[in-house]
Order: C-alpha cells, then sequence, then structure tokens
C-alpha cells in the first residue's frame, strides 16, 4: 500500500511538472510557429478571416522581398561584426576581471558589476551618444562595438566571478608552490578549469549583443545597421507587410535559435557546473 502510494505521488508529480513545463513553453513555441506561418504565406493567407495557419502552397516570396527591397546582407554582416567584436572583447576583459574579483573577494566590485548587469542600457546612451558625437565616430560600427561591451563585460564578469568562486583553490596554491606565477595559475589552471563558465559567458554575451537594438537605432548610420534595426525599418507607415516583417523577424532570429540549439549540452553542463561549489 505504501509503494502504490509512492509510486502514485511520483506518477503525480511527473505530471505536474510536465504540465507546468508546456504551459510556460507553449506560448513561445505558439508565437514562434505562428511568426514561421506568416513569413511562408502570402499576404492574402496572412489578411485572411478566418486565419489561414498551413501556408498552401508555402511560398519564398517574402524572404525574397525582404532582401530584395534592403539590404540584408551588409545589415548581417555589421551584426556579425559587432557581437563577434563585443562577446570577443567581453571574454578578454570580463575573464581575468571575474577572476581577480574572486580571488580578492572584492564583494563591492562584486555588487557594482550586478548594478552595471541590471542597469538599463538606455541609462547609458545620452552620455555615449555625446562622446562619440563629439568623436565623429556616430553612424560607424566603433561605437556600436564599444556600447555593447556595456551589455556583455557585465554578463561574463558575474558568471566568472561565480565559477572561480567554485574552484578548489588547493589547485592554485600548488602551482604557486611549484614556482608558477598568479598570471601562470590563471591561465593554466584555473582558466581550463573554468571552460563551461566561459562557453555559457560568451553564448550569452553574443545571442544579448545580436539581439540589441536601442544602440543601433541611435549610434547606427544608413550602411551600419544591425539586423534588429533593419527589421524595425520593414515597418512602413501604409500598412503593416506581415509577411515580409515574420521573414526578417526569422532572418534575425535564425543564428541565435541554431547557436542554442547546438550549444545546448555546453549551457545546461555551465550552468549546472556553476551552481556546484567547489566541483
Amino acid at each position: 500500500m505504501t509503494r502504490t502510494r509512492a509510486r502514485l505521488r511520483r506518477l503525480l508529480g511527473r505530471i505536474g511538472l510536465y504540465f507546468s513545463v508546456i504551459v510556460l513553453v507553449s506560448p513561445a513555441i505558439l508565437f514562434f510557429l505562428w511568426m514561421l506561418s506568416l513569413a511562408f504565406k502570402n499576404e492574402a493567407d496572412n489578411t485572411a478571416y478566418p486565419p489561414v495557419f498551413i501556408p498552401n502552397p508555402p511560398t519564398l516570396a517574402n524572404f525574397v522581398d525582404v532582401f530584395a527591397k534592403n539590404d540584408f546582407l551588409t545589415y548581417t554582416i555589421n551584426s556579425v561584426i559587432v557581437s563577434f567584436s563585443a562577446t570577443g572583447l567581453a571574454l578578454l576583459l570580463g575573464v581575468p576581471a571575474g577572476y581577480g574579483i574572486a580571488k580578492a573577494k572584492a564583494t563591492r566590485a562584486a555588487l557594482l558589476i550586478l548594478v552595471a548587469r541590471v542597469t538599463p542600457g538606455l541609462s547609458y546612451l545620452i552620455p555615449l551618444f555625446l562622446l562619440f558625437q563629439w568623436l565623429g565616430l556616430v553612424g560607424t560600427l566603433t561605437p556600436l562595438v564599444i556600447t555593447h561591451l556595456v551589455i556583455t563585460v557585465p554578463i561574463v564578469v558575474w558568471i566568472m566571478i561565480g565559477y572561480f568562486e567554485g574552484l578548489p583553490a588547493e589547485l592554485e596554491e600548488a602551482a604557486l608552490v611549484d614556482g608558477a606565477t598568479i598570471w601562470q595559475a590563471f591561465r593554466y589552471v584555473a582558466m581550463p578549469l573554468a571552460r563551461p563558465g566561459i562557453m555559457v559567458g560568451m553564448i550569452l554575451s553574443f545571442i544579448f549583443s545580436w539581439n540589441n537594438f536601442i544602440f543601433g537605432v541611435v549610434l547606427a548610420g544608413r550602411s551600419t545597421r544591425t539586423l534588429p534595426v533593419a527589421v524595425y525599418n520593414v515597418l512602413t507607415f501604409e500598412q503593416i507587410s506581415w509577411g515580409p516583417l515574420a521573414a526578417a523577424a526569422l532572418v534575425v532570429t535564425a543564428p541565435v535559435l541554431l547557436l542554442t540549439l547546438v550549444m545546448q549540452k555546453e549551457i545546461v553542463a555551465g550552468l549546472t557546473a556553476g551552481g556546484v561549489k567547489g566541483g
């Protein structure tokens, strides 16, 4: 009787877990499927009532229209340059900074990083815009890369603080006893052990940089727009063309979605490893 009750509880627990996951995930999946449907339907089906969900027949005209009327190839290259540059610089600066803060137990510095992480990017926009306008850099890719560091560096530093705090101190102490410098202990001992955290920081930084809109819409020029800004420019005052708009949104979403699917094991491993102290 006791075993039966225990099995029933486990079964109800699993059902409750699966139901919760479905409730949380289904809205995002439905929105994505609807966007996919809009991208592959013609404009008549997109405005039909009752709504047509399955394209019949599917068409690529919306994607052709997006690339024909907008220089999306240039905007894609701009997004790649900005996101990869901002992510690379964030790793170059953030990983050593996270190590130093963790080993020095600088809680005030960690708190400052957290404040920078949760502060909206819009708060930095006006002073940065005035600075880049004075330097004559508005309309180039340089201010975009620099402003994206406001987003990516705090992410990397905050993640790496947790990882380096969780590493066994005995390993680095042994390296120092053997004659290694603090830099060598960081490079050859701490960094390899913190690889999952570095991967998570890299992926999250890239995603946040790729999706950033506000800096691009203010600081970019006509030829230096990134993809989120280009999608915004697909909107017209006369009418909303849902097909091209959904196609443009898919073009922006696809790289991030593919990166997440390909690196999902690294993300899960990194996040779970980061939650284990001394592991």
